[in-house]
């Protein structure tokens, strides 16, 4: 089977299910008794296992199939989590990783496995530190069935009935192979060749759990046959994949047996089943005629899994980004010329025409919010990792920790979401090195001795801004400035002048570095250029405040990279401009006798609050701009997170759907501006940007 057009499915799903078993890992060590928990971790394992073995991936099939064995005695609860299983697992997490990353890089997955996969053989054996396993529990590569295989009255009444009617009644288990990827089909074959041979009365584990594969390498059931012990057990060999079976005779004594011990334990119960049948082995009738017996099996047969994951799966499609990219390239060249048909339609003035028009804007308005929803991806995708790295990053470190993850709901463009997973993995490990201090240091200076890293995300115009905040000690300015005089970043003239915001932006020259060592922790020597560096390749910022002994934030903006926002068109002289509606709170005249002056600002009253005035014609330089002399002014509240102004404008002139056009290289540092889009005229408007109008 060609198995390369499948690949991407794999590294997808396999990231997925990595996904998973780290935040349920975490989960399941605050809650180390939560057996719910294991059950969706062993599935995840198990799928994985599966995946893996499929596509060839023989050492990630490997070692998920041994943590399979820890995770199967846990779920049983013939084993208790400690530290030590949960650092061995996480440690297989983390090997899992990198051989699924090799696979992303076009490698073969392959690894030494082979002291982990030992470590968790020895966890099997009861051999490791703080385990409790029995190796009876585990060792035997034939795990106990049927451990639950009691009959209630209506079922022991069906197999008597077919007992006395002449038919024979077995006990039959089946072994599947260790190897075997499609347990789940393989069951369901041994189950239609019982059904065309007989009934099933009462399966072990039950019907359902077989079809969603949650059993081990083995099930049972209770069988009514029309066909001899020996045919039974050659036609059950014949299935592939099946190791080995087992077909016991059941005859009345059984049966009185099973009814005696329906208030003993369901191990008892086996055991009485196993032995009476044994002995009743060589008495019992090997055959009779085929007949139906008087009532139907309590069980259905089970129908193939993969049939139900279908029709689940069937509801999603992946989608290459590329494709996307097209997409809304040519849904934005569709808009202009939209805006271009309602430009000539207002001025042709012909019914037929105008009501053409507006049909298609609502037909493609309707078709933008879904391009557009098509390339959001929550950064939740992104923020998903971080808990497990600050948990490992607070063990190495000896520290408390505690990370809170607010806005994880917050959407981003798919592009920016590849690309911005480094910088924040530098930022938070940082935080988590250089902010948070020892709990020591943190008791001795009033703190509670474990500290909090916040990472929020939230929307403010056509940008999101990401926030990393850690209560540690802040940001030693001397020190800081000390350094960056040292390695010539300043002179000792230009760290007089620098205010403080202006010296905490230090810390992201080149090569700079305030670590008294270099560690693999954070930094590596390198410092924060590079993160600077690649936010803004994106086309974002960042910024850093501080207070020395209470913390530090790193903010950084991101723009939606959307080709298509709604705007508010505004006036400036003979100049038109778009500002984002995102970032519009209201619209307004206000008188000009309003605005006051504060310590050399403009500011004005807005609901009880007093905010800055900003000239949009004073900050853009509009050339041929000129106040008339009226009483009133257009005026655009503007908001940035908790922060507002109002922004001077000469007139409105109408909202809708624009564009955004990058504007290349050149004019890329342009602050002000971030784009521009072409009017249904033709006309070119530039994009101001609300959030660089605040300071």
């Amino acid at each position: 089977m060609e198995m390369n057009q499948y690949l991407s499915i794999f590294i997808d799903e396999a990231g997925e299910h990595l996904q998973s078993l780290n935040e349920n890992m975490l989960k399941l060590e605050q809650a180390p008794e939560d057996i719910g928990i294991v059950q969706v971790i062993f599935r995840s394992a198990h799928t994985l296992k599966g995946m893996s073995a499929t596509m060839g991936f023989e050492d990630l099939a490997s070692l998920t199939h041994d943590m399979e064995n820890v995770l199967d005695l846990v779920r049983n609860e013939k084993l208790k989590m400690n530290s030590t299983i949960f650092d061995t697992i996480f440690q297989c997490l983390d090997s899992l990783e990198g051989m699924v990353q090799d696979v992303v890089n076009g490698g073969t997955g392959k690894a030494d496995v082979s002291a982990l996969v030992e470590q968790l053989k020895a966890i099997v054996r009861g051999e490791a530190p703080g385990s409790s396993a029995a190796a009876s529990a585990s060792a035997s590569d034939k795990p106990m069935v049927a451990t639950e295989m009691l009959l209630d009255q209506y079922q022991l009444s069906v197999l008597e009935q077919s007992i006395d009617s002449g038919l024979s009644v077995f006990h039959v288990e089946v072994f599947i192979r260790d190897d075997c990827v499609l347990k789940a089909v393989r069951a369901y074959m041994v189950f239609d060749l019982l059904e065309k041979n007989g009934e099933v009365v009462k399966s072990h584990p039950s019907v359902q759990d077989i079809e969603q594969d949650k059993f081990e390498k083995s099930f049972s059931v209770y069988y009514i046959s029309r066909i001899s012990q020996e045919e039974l057990t050659a036609s059950i060999l014949k299935v592939s994949e099946i190791e080995s079976v087992t077909v016991l005779p059941v005859d009345r004594s059984v049966l009185e047996e099973l009814d005696q011990s329906k208030e003993a334990t369901s191990q008892q119960s086996f055991q009485a089943v196993r032995e009476t049948a044994a002995g009743a082995a060589a008495t019992a009738p090997s055959g009779a005629e085929a007949a139906k017996p008087a009532a139907k099996a309590a069980d259905a047969a089970p129908r193939t899994a993969a049939a139900g994951g279908a029709a689940a799966s069937g509801r999603t499609i992946r989608v290459d980004i590329e494709r996307l990219d097209t997409l809304m390239n040519l849904f934005s060249e569709l808009l202009i010329d939209r805006a271009r048909l309602e430009q000539l339609a207002s001025e042709v003035r012909r019914g037929d025409l105008t009501e053409t028009v507006e049909h298609m804007a609502r037909v493609s308005s309707d078709l933008q919010n879904i391009v557009l929803k098509l390339r959001m991806v929550p950064v939740e995708s992104v923020f998903n990792r971080f808990p497990r790295m600050v948990r490992d990053l607070a063990k190495s470190l000896d520290k408390k920790l505690d990370l809170v993850i607010t806005g994880a709901e917050t959407e981003l463009d798919r592009t920016v979401i590849d690309e911005i997973g480094d910088p924040l993995v530098h930022l938070i490990r940082n935080s988590v090195d250089h902010g948070v201090e020892q709990p020591a240091a943190r008791a001795a200076a009033g703190k509670s001795e474990t500290g909090t890293v916040q990472l929020r995300a939230f929307h403010s115009g056509n940008h999101v801004f990401i926030e990393i905040e850690d209560d540690g000690g802040g940001i030693n300015r001397p020190k800081v400035t000390e350094i960056a005089i040292k390695r010539g970043v300043i002179t000792q003239e230009e760290a007089k002048k620098l205010s403080d915001d202006e010296l905490n932006m230090l810390i992201f020259a080149p090569g700079f570095s305030t670590a008294d060592k270099i560690s693999d922790i954070s930094g590596r020597g390198v410092g924060l250029d590079v993160v600077k560096s690649k936010i803004e390749s994106l086309g974002g910022s960042v910024s850093v405040t501080s207070e020395l002994g209470k913390g530090s934030r790193f903010t950084i903006q991101l723009p939606l990279t959307l080709s298509i926002i709604s705007a508010m068109l505004i006036k400036l002289g003979s100049e038109k401009f778009a500002i984002p509606l995102s970032s519009i709170v209201e619209t307004a005249a206000i008188r000009r006798d309003e605005i006051r002056d504060l310590q050399g600002n403009k500011v004005i009253q807005y609901r009880n609050s007093v905010i800055p005035v900003v000239s949009l014609a004073e900050v853009l330089n509009s050339p041929d701009y000129r106040e008339d002399g009226e009483a009133e002014t257009e005026t655009v509240i503007i908001r940035k997170g908790d922060k507002m102004a109002a922004v001077l404008v000469d007139e409105f002139i109408t909202q809708g759907e624009v564009v955004l056009k990058t504007l290349g290289n050149y004019l890329g540092n342009q602050k002000l501006i971030s784009g521009a889009t072409i009017l249904g005229d033709g006309q070119v408007a530039l994009i101001v940007d609300p959030n660089s109008l605040i300071k």
